[in-house]
Order: structure tokens, then C-alpha cells, then sequence
């Protein structure tokens, strides 16, 4: 890029007035300056910022994902399940700590005081000194994706050049609850009303209202369960896992057993259509939504490093991934899992990109019924989307769903090297929102070379189409 403004300078010098012109061409003169073109790199893909500005990951990472309340963190601090996964990054990418600008944490459930001490209590625990800022943040499910991309925010507006974005969620310490009493006006208004309907009950009218079948749920179950047990089987889980060394306690006898957590535990790698079919539902007496076909209650934590590229360059750090877009949006709460079927739309169309430029998706599977309606809505090829399994077995510890989800896609993307360019990132959000953020692969692109090349067709430019 540099040299190319060098080049317009040399041109301009040719093209700029004598110096005994007049003052009005003067001011001509001082009119003509060399900068980057704002239209765009390739007629396939279009950049926002100049190369060195990208805001890239160079390190994502997450604990095992366990089952509340009788998984291997239930008596685990949650400030001691964000604490590894902050201080893997430090270890891993040898990165003074005093750099960072900036840590955000997206969590849900704790009291937010509470919760934010916490996090700031971990990030002492993993080595930050006392000038390194924390701050939570809350958009319910999305909280994790939410910091990931407020921190992406940040670094472009120049607060700072390094900053983490992460997700912390024990669902077994703070389980879900309504605290207080709710205020009566919410009768008045159905939209508000509908913003205190359980979980469940959203997942019950997205399966009604779209026709979403008890064996379609049940079948993306399985095939969830089976995905990510073939991940773990395989180990394609190590490189995004942080080991966390905690506790056991027996609840009979109250001895306390030392163990190193590094596998999620909620995975039935012998889930089948059968077993599934024999469960329940849970919030409708002829629904279809079952705990079989929802999302696993969890605990957990994950944790993204981020920075400007030329940044990343000069340190020699590996390039990850590549922040590219985010967006979030409002639906009806009564159907909030439709999220993102609204969501990703409008973060790929925000990249300059179209559905089919996506390789891979991460969709956090909150419940069949919702993920169905958005592979179909959407048109995805199943082959893309929660390759490693999801939600529904790999568990969804609310505030870290988002942070797990980039470290998943992100080191998934790697793996698979120039056959996969471009990721996307969604969850549905509870009172009816959706979210989504666009990633490029670390190594796909270049200063010199950075378009996807397009064999379809000839034209100049996809708006000529």
C-alpha cells in the first residue's frame, strides 16, 4: 500500500501546478493529495480498512466445556475458570501484559458487581498488573461474541492496539433466575410480556409457527453429539483447550479430589434417534422441545487476544484469524431463536461478502427447533456449519458461548488452510435478538495479494450481475 501512494505521489508531482501559479491554483494544488482507494480491493470482496489496520486474532483459547451442577467445574470459582484461559494467552504468545489495553468479559447470569470483581480478581490471578483495565459486558447469549467485537471496536477507534475479549459463565454457581418482583405494566404490552417467556416456550413457537418437526430436532441432536465426539476422538479440540487444574468435591463425604479438566462432558458420542425419541418435552405437555434436543446448561470460559496487524507483524506473532464485521440485531422476542437467520445477513452483506463466500459457520445450536429453521431459512449446506458438533453437546455456558465459538471456528479454519477463507459466527439472544461476526482465515491474505479469486464468471465488478 505504501508503495502504491508513493507511486501517486510521483504522478501528482506531474500533474500539480508550477510554483509561480496563482493563488487559485494553489489551492487546487493543496486539493490533490495521494491516499488509499476507498473503493475496494476486488470486485468479490471489498476492504474496509488499510492492511496494517486489520484487527486480527493471534490467540483463542477456552476451557472444556462441563455439565452444571455435576460436571468436572462444579466446585470451580468461576474466577478460577477465566483465570487459565487469560494467562494462556499471555504464555502462549510471550506478550508483556502491561501492553493490554483493555479486558472485556461477557457474562450473564452473576450479579453484575459481583461478577465484574471476579473478573478482575482473575485477571490477577493470571498475571495482569493492576494498569490493565476490566470491564464486563452483558447481550445475554451473544456476551462473549459481544466483547470479542467491542474490543475489535476499540482497536479501530484507537483507544488502544491490544485488548482481549472474553466469556465466563458458571451456570452452576449462578443458575438462571428472575430476581425481584416484575413490574405490572409489562401486561400492557405484549412484546414486553413476551420478553419474560422461557427459553423453552420460544423454542416450542419457532418449531409451531415453522414447522419444525420432533424428528428434525432430534435428528440434528445426534448429529451434533456425533460430530463433536469425532472432534474429541481425533483431538481436533487440543489446540483451543486450555487443561484446568481444580477440584472435585464429594458431596457424601466432602473430600476433595485434585483433577485436571481438558475435555468437555457432556458429549453422548451413543446418542441415537431412538433414545432421543423416548424423552419428553419439557415446557409443553404436546410439544417437542426436549432436554435431549436443547442446548446443554454449562460451565466454562474462553478468551480472545486481539490487536492491529502491523502490530501482530512487528511482535513475529502468528495471524490467527482476521476481525471483519459485526452485527446485531432485533427479532420478536416470542421467536428470539430466529436470531440468526436475521443476524447473518447483515454481518456478511456488512464484509462485502454473500452467503455462498461463507466455507464455515458456527451457529450456537440453543435448541433444534431454532438452529433448523436457520440452516433451511438460510439455505446453508449442513456440511458447513458446526463441523465439531455444537450446543447441544458440546454444552452453552451463556457468557462464554461467544468466546468458545471464535476459538472454535478460528482453529477449525486453520486446519483446513486455503480451502477455508471465510467464517461466520451466530447466536440467537434471549428478548428477541440475534448476533453475528465475520472472520477471515490468519493467512489468507496478503498486502499485495488479498482477493478471492472468482472463476465463475468474467464480469468486472458482482454489481454488474
Amino acid at each position: 500500500m505504501e508503495k502504491a501512494i508513493n507511486r501517486q505521489q510521483i504522478l501528482l508531482q506531474h500533474l500539480n501546478p508550477s510554483a509561480s501559479s496563482s493563488s487559485s491554483d494553489q489551492n487546487y494544488n493543496s486539493a490533490i493529495s495521494a491516499s488509499a482507494c476507498l473503493a475496494g480491493d476486488s470486485a468479490a470482496y471489498h476492504r474496509n480498512s488499510v492492511f496494517g489496520d486489520d484487527v486480527v486474532v493471534v490467540a483463542a483459547y477456552r476451557t472444556a466445556l462441563c455439565k452444571s451442577k455435576r460436571g468436572g467445574f462444579k466446585d470451580t470459582y468461576p474466577d478460577d475458570l477465566l483465570a487459565p484461559v487469560l494467562r494462556a494467552l499471555i504464555e502462549k504468545t510471550n506478550l508483556n501484559p502491561s501492553e493490554v489495553g483493555d479486558i472485556v468479559v461477557g457474562t450473564v447470569l452473576a450479579p453484575g458487581s459481583q461478577r465484574a470483581s471476579e473478573c478482575r480478581m482473575a485477571a490477577f490471578y493470571a498475571g495482569f498488573p493492576e494498569t490493565v483495565p476490566v470491564r464486563t459486558v452483558n447481550r445475554q447469549c451473544s456476551s462473549g461474541l459481544q466483547a470479542v467485537a467491542d474490543v475489535a471496536a476499540a482497536i479501530k477507534a484507537g483507544f488502544y492496539d491490544i485488548g482481549i475479549g472474553a466469556g465466563l459463565e458458571s451456570m452452576t454457581t449462578n443458575p438462571m433466575a428472575w430476581e425481584g418482583s416484575v413490574n405490572p405494566r409489562v401486561k400492557q404490552m405484549e412484546q414486553a410480556q413476551n420478553c419474560l417467556l422461557p427459553m423453552g416456550i420460544t423454542s416450542e413457537n419457532v418449531a409451531h409457527r415453522f414447522s419444525v418437526t420432533r424428528q428434525e430436532q432430534d435428528q440434528a441432536a445426534v448429529e451434533s453429539h456425533k460430530k463433536a465426539a469425532a472432534a474429541t476422538a481425533s483431538g481436533r479440540f487440543k489446540d483451543e483447550i486450555i487443561p484446568v487444574a481444580t477440584k472435585i468435591v464429594d458431596p457424601k463425604t466432602g473430600d476433595e479430589k485434585p483433577v485436571t479438566i481438558s475435555v468437555d462432558d457432556g458429549i453422548r458420542p451413543n446418542a441415537s434417534l431412538s433414545d432421543l425419541g423416548k424423552l419428553k418435552p419439557v415446557f409443553k405437555k404436546d410439544g417437542s422441545t426436549t432436554a435431549g434436543n436443547s442446548s446443554q446448561v454449562s460451565d466454562g470460559a474462553g478468551a480472545v487476544l486481539l490487536m492491529k496487524r502491523s502490530l501482530a507483524m512487528a511482535k513475529g506473532l502468528p495471524i490467527l484469524g482476521v476481525f471483519r464485521t459485526f452485527a446485531a440485531v432485533g427479532v420478536d422476542p416470542a421467536i428470539m431463536g430466529i436470531g440468526p437467520a436475521a443476524a447473518i445477513p447483515v454481518a456478511v452483506k456488512s464484509a462485502g461478502l454473500e452467503l455462498d463466500d461463507i466455507d464455515l459457520f458456527e451457529i450456537n445450536e440453543a435448541f433444534a427447533s431454532q438452529f433448523v429453521y436457520c440452516r433451511k431459512k438460510l439455505g446453508l449446506d449442513p456440511q458447513k456449519i458446526n463441523v465439531n458438533g455444537g450446543a447441544m453437546a458440546i454444552g452453552h455456558p451463556l457468557g462464554a458461548t461467544g468466546a468458545r465459538c471464535v476459538a472454535t471456528l478460528l482453529h477449525e479454519m486453520k486446519r483446513r488452510g486455503k480451502d477455508c477463507r471465510f467464517g461466520v459466527i451466530s447466536m440467537c439472544i434471549g428478548t428477541g435478538m440475534g448476533a453475528a461476526a465475520v472472520f477471515e482465515r490468519g493467512d489468507g491474505v496478503d498486502e499485495l495479494c488479498n482477493a478471492r479469486k472468482v472463476e465463475t464468471n468474467n464480469l468486472l465488478s458482482k454489481d454488474a450481475r
